[in-house]
């Protein structure tokens, strides 16, 4: 069991979710949480990424100190956006 940590920024992108996908997503970061296994953003890039539909949930994790840190979650073309700010 991981613990979690939240980015400043994870708050904005959550509260802008309908109300019935922030339930879904609650229970996904709750399963990745408990180690779901995820995949990497892309080669080189600690962070990994999570589909749920059509939205992605974006977090690293820190296997020293047990904890996964979530960054961002939203649409697809949100996540492209996203994405593009991190290369």
């Amino acid at each position: 069991m991981y613990m979690p940590e939240f980015d400043e920024n994870w708050n904005d992108h959550f509260q802008k979710l309908p109300e019935e996908m922030q339930v879904r997503v609650a229970k996904k970061v709750k399963r990745i949480l408990e180690g779901l296994p995820g995949r990497h953003l892309r080669f080189g890039v600690d962070f990994f990424v999570e589909e749920l539909g059509q939205y992605r949930i974006c977090y690293r994790s820190f296997e020293a100190r047990k904890a996964r840190k979530f960054y961002f979650v939203g649409t697809h073309k949100e996540y492209e956006k996203w994405v593009g700010i991190k290369r």
